[in-house]
């Protein structure tokens, strides 16, 4: 059995068969985005460049709810979740902008084949 919840977009685990699918788990993570970033970023669009605050805060969205749905899984027994996948989308209006991140997959739990 593995020691920390493995997470794998693939369908199966190297190494691992699993024997019981326990549920579905999803972890859904809303972040604001700065208003400064926001402002920066512009300023990379119009002028191109990569924007390094911009994927960071990706990047720590990623993590975060990375780690919740490891959480979720844990809470139901599981020691790995298969087929993960992530959705990310913005929410903006009224001068504000917000990223929304969704982390889906299946909690099973394996062993060492």
């Amino acid at each position: 059995m593995p020691e920390r919840l493995l997470l794998t977009t693939s369908s199966h685990l190297e190494g691992y068969r699993v024997v019981e699918h326990l549920d579905i788990v999803s972890a859904e993570c809303v972040f604001g985005m700065n208003v400064f970033k926001d402002l920066f970023a512009g300023f990379r669009d119009f002028f191109g460049g990569r924007n390094k605050s911009s994927q960071a805060a990706l990047r720590d969205a990623r993590v975060a709810c990375l780690d919740e749905l490891r959480r979720e899984a844990e809470s139901l027994g599981a020691n790995a979740v298969i087929a993960v996948d992530l959705d990310y989308s913005e929410i903006s209006g009224g001068g504000k902008s917000m990223l929304f991140l969704v982390a889906t997959g299946t909690a099973v739990r394996v062993s060492k084949a």
